[in-house]
């Protein structure tokens, strides 16, 4: 058998899937995809394309073999119950194999996973076909092959779409469907073969179905997402007051871009709110203090999903009183000295303000947003300047700030200093002994210390290495060490005994130290009441233990 036309439909619906496929992918290049996706497939879909069966199975007991049919036509309608389950049915015309055709009518349930782009689907249908052949035999004086006949079939495969981007995304490509088909068909009782006859017996045959071609679709599973709807404030910063201009904007999503959006605005509480866009304007003079609730409206159509409502609060403050900042510059000055007070003062209704200003000592002047505090007289210590501001209503408001009066400077602390020195290398028989030429200088700390009764003296001895006789070892330095000391110590104790002797300089005010300088000499450090020594390098000496040498003369004496 052969049909001509239906070979040429099926060759034109090969090569419009091939365009179709490959203006697919330039779109897919330069644009991406907007295709329906698996959150809201279509709810239909029809398909219309080519069939290829291949056919297994042959009529028995004869053994006559069906053969495939390259050319034919499938068509199916599915109807999806929610975004995976649906009902399907399909009709298949194979109808020009070589010595056989077909055609079948089927329905059952259809499954799929939408993806991005793609779905994935699978079916199991069950329905009748109409099968003719195979031919019986080459001769032609025999009929070309049994007669078409009913029987059940099965069919049970699955596939790939592809949604394509043309008509909205209506339109989309079967990539391919592959199927399992089971036909019985029963032709009669089975004879021998008659000259011109029909054989009789029956079918089991299973083929393979593929297909592929263009898919429409149409609805879809989900509604539109719901519209929503929200509102804001625009106002001066911070409270409104009566008067305030105030708008509320709206701002809408999911609207459906094809289809005009209207806007409404309703106030409660005798607020007055106008416009008729996603913009309103709430007029609030003369409004009471309170909270007004403004509410807006939008939709594009009359769903439920397409339509939103929003509601924001406005609050109306009463007035409030003035508000004021004081600040001092310079905020600490010297006694005398002035400082400038600034305030700034400000209205929220915007009232015309009066200054004044008061202080806790020294005296201030000024009646704008600057004063000048003078201390003058004031004590040292902190001074507090309060700023006041009082607007045409009478309302006030205050702010203090300080200015800190420093107290004189303290006196210098008191520092121990160096007087004179005496040197002891004159006298060899007697290197510790305060000799007469020491006079001037001991002279001159007796004076010193007489005119500051309240100091003290601070006498340090030093004596120069002894000298190791022959060859040292550690006990010579040791005994060498100890006179170098005892020299130092005899030195101090004799300036002490001189300046108490001879002077009357009180004992109690002077103390005695050995020092480290290598020299044969006795320094003197005078300490004021309130200083301290640096003891760094001195030892005390033990008066104890070291006996005074006076000097010639020494016995008189000090005669007041």
């Amino acid at each position: 058998m052969s049909y001509r036309p239906l070979r040429n439909i099926s060759r034109f619906v090969l090569a419009a899937c091939a365009v179709t496929l490959g203006a697919t992918s330039l779109t897919a290049q330069t644009a991406p995809s907007t295709a329906m996706t698996g959150p809201n497939p279509s709810r239909v879909d029809i398909f219309m394309g080519y069939s290829y069966f291949g056919a297994h199975g042959q009529v028995k007991p004869f053994g006559l073999p069906y053969s495939s049919v390259d050319e034919g036509a499938i068509g199916s309608g599915a109807y999806y119950f929610n975004k995976y389950v649906g009902g399907e049915v399909a009709f298949i015309a194979n109808p020009n194999g070589n010595n056989d055709g077909l055609y079948g009518a089927y329905a059952g349930p259809i499954f799929r996973a939408p993806m991005q782009n793609f779905t994935l689907f699978a079916h199991g249908l069950a329905g009748g076909v109409k099968i003719a052949g195979p031919n019986n035999s080459t001769s032609a004086a025999l009929f070309e092959h049994e007669p078409y006949t009913w029987g059940p079939g099965l069919l049970v495969g699955g596939g790939m779409d592809y949604d394509l981007p043309f008509f909205h995304h209506r339109l989309g490509l079967r990539l391919f469907e592959a199927d399992y088909r089971y036909i019985h068909a029963d032709f009669g009782p089975a004879g021998t073969i008659p000259t011109g006859g029909v054989l009789g017996g029956r079918a089991n045959i299973g083929a393979a179905e593929l297909s592929s071609g263009l898919l429409l679709h149409f609805g879809s599973i989900l509604p539109p997402p719901q519209v929503t709807y929200t509102c804001a404030v625009t106002a001066p910063t911070g409270a409104i007051y009566p008067g305030d201009p105030v708008t509320v904007t709206g701002t809408a999503a999911n609207l459906d871009p094809k289809k005009p959006a209207t806007y409404a605005w309703t106030a409660d509480g005798g607020a007055k709110v106008s416009g008729t866009s996603s913009v309103a304007a709430v007029d609030t003079a003369g409004l009471a203090p309170g909270t007004y609730a403004v509410k807006g409206h939008v939709e594009y159509g009359k769903k439920p999903y397409a339509m939103a409502d929003c509601s924001v609060p406005v609050t109306i403050s009463a007035p409030l009183p003035p508000t004021v900042s004081c600040s001092a510059n310079p905020s600490t000055v010297k006694p005398g000295d002035s400082s400038t007070i600034t305030a700034s003062g400000s209205s929220p209704e915007g009232y015309p303000l009066t200054y004044s200003y008061s202080s806790t000592a020294g005296t201030i002047n000024g009646n704008t947003s600057s004063a000048t505090l003078s201390t003058s007289g004031a004590a040292p210590g902190t001074i507090t300047v309060t700023c006041n501001v009082v607007d045409s209503k009478g309302m006030t408001a205050s702010q203090q700030t300080t200015v800190t009066v420093e107290a004189p400077p303290a006196p210098p602390a008191p520092q121990a200093t160096a007087l004179c020195s005496i040197n002891f290398d004159r006298d060899k028989r007697r290197p510790t002994r305060v000799d007469n030429e020491a006079k001037a200088c001991l002279d001159d700390i007796a004076l010193t210390a007489q005119r500051q009764a309240d100091a003290k003296l601070a006498i340090t001895g030093n004596s120069e290495p002894v000298k190791i006789m022959g060859k040292s070892t550690p006990r010579k330095e040791e005994m060498a060490t100890k006179e170098a000391t005892k020299k130092a110590a005899e030195r101090a104790v004799n300036e002490k005994a001189y300046l108490v002797g001879e002077k009357g300089i009180d004992a109690s005010r002077i103390s005695v130290y050995t020092g480290t300088a290598g020299t044969n000499s006795a320094s003197t450090m005078l300490i004021p009441a309130g200083a301290t020594l640096d003891m760094t390098g001195i030892t005390p000496v033990d008066e104890s233990a070291v006996k005074a040498i006076p000097r010639s003369g020494m016995g008189m004496k000090h005669k007041k």
